[in-house]
């Protein structure tokens, strides 16, 4: 699969390689276009321990591999709490998200827990405190198209909390989740509202160039700097938009995916949200 012509276009576009050391580079190069980053070692729904295990290693050695690069916080990994056997054993899972969170503070770093669909926010959060107790700079993503992610977000406004706010990219459905483009746009920004006038730190995942202008606007309301919040977006998607963020003084981190999970990565976000087609489709046709 990787050697057809269009799949080798996008596996080139959106994922960083599948070897540590492509990662590494890949970092370094964006560090150097004055980016930071959050990098995600592809892989999810593990059911099974020496799998969900060998996942952890997989983040202690790229860890490792960039603490000499000296990056610190510019340099984070995000982690698929299904990657490490919450799908199994949530035990487990927090046992392997702790020693994660140990090779990254290491370094100077922190992680970012990603979300999942809607079966996983409650065991997602449980684990979340349960880190913060011993690293308190654990952040989560919060999916503003769920119903119940306004509550969640007001949980999550405390000074220390640090909260990336994305759209949601799973079909969910409408027992929980705005179905339409419009709803789910004015539920990101009410999530995004209540981020903003609280203590945390937000964590702005978005391409949306209305979104960016209404941080901007929240951001000014609730007297931030932009070094009190961030911007995220995906590795190879509005590269020219991330540099002009980044060159205009914002803190614009870039999220790498990378590993030889890459074709499992994007048939699950093509099957799971037609959507996301035509998302994918539109940036290999931008910069």
């Amino acid at each position: 699969m990787s050697g057809f012509p269009l799949t080798r276009k996008v596996v080139d576009r959106f994922v960083a390689g599948e070897t540590v050391q492509e990662a590494r580079d890949t970092v370094v190069r964006l560090r150097e276009a004055k980016l930071t980053v959050t990098v995600d070692h592809l892989g999810e729904e593990t059911r099974d321990a020496d799998a969900a295990a060998a996942t952890a290693q997989a983040y202690v050695t790229l860890l490792e591999a960039l603490r000499p690069l000296r990056l610190g916080g510019a340099a984070e990994v995000s982690v698929k709490l299904s990657a490490v056997g919450q799908a199994f054993d949530e035990g487990k899972a927090l046992e392997h998200a702790r020693r994660i969170c140990a090779a990254a503070e290491a370094g100077g770093s922190t992680v970012t827990l990603d979300m999942e669909d809607h079966t996983t926010v409650d065991s997602t959060l449980k684990i979340l405190r349960e880190l913060r107790a011993d690293h308190p700079s654990t952040g989560v993503a919060i999916q503003a198209y769920l119903f119940r992610s306004e509550d969640d977000c007001r949980e999550l406004s405390a000074a220390g909390s640090r909260v990336r706010l994305v759209k949601g990219a799973y079909r969910e459905p409408a027992a929980v989740a705005h179905q339409s483009r419009t709803d789910v746009d004015k539920a990101y920004v009410r999530c995004l509202r209540i981020l903003m006038a609280g203590k945390g730190y937000p964590m702005v995942a978005t391409h949306d160039d209305r979104m960016i202008s209404i941080t901007e606007l929240l951001a000014d309301r609730s007297g931030r700097t932009p070094g009190d919040y961030e911007y995220q977006m995906l590795y190879g998607i509005r590269t020219d938009r991330q540099e002009a963020l980044a060159g205009a003084g914002h803190t614009v981190r870039v999220y790498v995916p990378y590993g030889d999970d890459w074709y499992g990565y994007f048939m699950r976000r093509l099957a799971e949200r037609p959507a996301n087609i035509a998302f994918f489709l539109r940036a290999l046709g931008g910069k």
